[in-house]
């Protein structure tokens, strides 16, 4: 604690030698010719006033259009004019909040300081514009460019010089500071920028009473900028809201797979390889990128309705007939929970019908052939390789060939013929999932939880 006060007190000192180093720099460079006109001055002050005053903040950070007339100052006037209008702000910007006599100081010290640095800047690059020699390049888009830089640089010195402070009082580091209160009114500095670039080579072409007829345009800029950032906030609350949302929900089915994991762990294995087969089929046969997505999503999630199974049926010893009732109820209550996803009925479909078959004899809803969707027809055929050639409780698994010969063996009745050698001849030219990789099959990874959360969250049509 003592240190940080130490540290505080010695950059209060720092602040106010820099200050008066800044005053003194300004008044050894003045020349008279800096105050004329004396209406721009008068203009350019007032514009300053009134856009402190009419601030807004936004998030974490403020704009107002004093800046773009402290720009003008610097820009069109020098370094007096400039510092003499930035300490003006600072006071009406101090003054009605009461501030502490060390916060009056920093303010002071930030305002005359990057007015200061941006009013040499102009000088510098672009020469001093009340001489004859300089004038013709006050009127060139070159100087508009110019004053675009001014502006940029001393938004950024403006919020540095404060960023620093508050950082040092043990607040918010610089990248959190810039994330939260510079970036997102970038934008609106951009465009801010822009108009003082605009400003400043229409007064030099035109004369004085562009500007007195751009105080309106200023007045609409403001207001129209501030409504465009806060929409853009609002949107952005509303998505993380909606990200929230989207968490939960598909967390819920995320926590219950896990859950049955724990209880079963190769029904998440077998979902995986089944998720992984199924997404290469979907390629196979030339589906969109939306399709392969839906049966993708059908797959990991087609036992799901397994979760509501009694131990005693997860693992079997015998079945009666009203286990086997459960049994086949499982891809209706799995369909259940999907379909509650915004977005995901097509994937609750896939799982609602998994267990079809194309003769018509499967469950819950008979359905024969085409009447059966593409992501359910898809998703039977990866499932039964996989149970096929995985070790199970019920005995050794099948090699690669002799699977394929069973489910050729069954197409046209249980499965589809033409899905079936669309597989067949994807397994021949890729191969099968090893034994490794079908023992191994990470549930996590092939749900991809963060990717699917946020894309839930999106809009439809979006």
């Amino acid at each position: 604690m003592h240190t940080a006060t130490a540290t505080r007190r010695i950059y209060l000192a720092g602040e106010g030698l820099a200050l008066a180093c800044v005053l003194a720099a300004a008044a050894w460079l003045s020349r008279g010719e800096e105050w004329h006109p004396l209406l721009l001055v008068a203009l350019l002050a007032a514009l300053a006033l009134i856009g402190e005053r009419l601030s807004s903040s936004i998030g974490s950070g403020k704009l107002s259009t004093a800046h773009i007339a402290l720009v003008l100052t610097m820009t069109l006037l020098g370094p007096v004019p400039a510092v003499a209008a930035g300490v003006a702000v600072a006071v009406l910007s101090s003054a009605p909040r009461r501030l502490a006599p060390e916060l009056w100081l920093s303010n002071l010290f930030t305002f005359s300081t990057f007015t200061f640095a941006g009013a040499l800047m102009a000088r510098t690059i672009a020469g001093d514009i009340h001489q004859a020699r300089y004038q013709h390049m006050s009127r060139s888009v070159t100087f508009g460019l110019i004053v675009f830089a001014v502006f940029l640089v001393t938004i950024a010195l403006n919020f540095l010089l404060i960023a620093v402070e508050i950082a040092l009082e043990g607040g918010r580091s610089l990248p959190r500071q810039a994330r939260e209160a510079f970036i997102p009114l970038l934008p609106g500095h951009l465009a801010a920028g822009a108009l003082a670039a605009l400003l400043a080579v229409a007064y030099t072409n035109l004369g004085l009473y562009v500007l007195v007829g751009a105080v309106l345009v200023l007045v609409i800029f403001h207001y129209l900028t501030i409504a465009l950032l806060r929409s853009e906030d609002r949107a952005e609350k509303l998505e993380a809201r909606s990200i929230h949302l989207a968490n939960l929900q598909f967390g819920v089915l995320s926590m219950l797979m896990d859950a049955l994991a724990l209880r079963d762990r190769s029904t998440s294995m077998h979902a995986a390889a089944v998720a992984r087969y199924a997404k290469a089929l979907a390629v196979e046969i030339g589906c969109e990128e939306e399709e392969q997505e839906v049966i993708h999503s059908a797959a990991l999630l087609h036992d799901i309705g397994k979760f509501a199974w009694s131990d005693r049926i997860l693992h079997p010893q015998s079945l009666t007939d009203e286990d086997w009732e459960v049994i086949r109820r499982h891809p209706q209550e799995g369909a259940s929970l999907v379909g509650k996803l915004d977005g995901y009925g097509p994937v609750a479909d896939a799982i609602l019908y998994h267990h079809e078959r194309v003769d018509g004899g499967g469950y819950p809803a008979g359905l024969i052939g085409s009447e059966i969707p593409l992501a359910s027809r898809v998703i039977a055929i990866c499932s039964t390789y996989d149970t096929m050639t995985r070790s199970t409780t019920m005995g050794a698994p099948l090699t690669p060939t002799d699977a394929v010969a069973e489910l050729r063996g069954v197409a046209g009745r249980q499965l589809d013929s033409e899905l079936v050698e669309s597989f067949v001849a994807m397994l021949e030219r890729k191969g099968p999932l090893d034994a490794a990789v079908v023992e191994d099959a990470d549930y996590e990874a092939e749900l991809a939880f963060k990717q699917r959360v946020r894309k839930l969250a999106q809009p439809s049509g979006s």
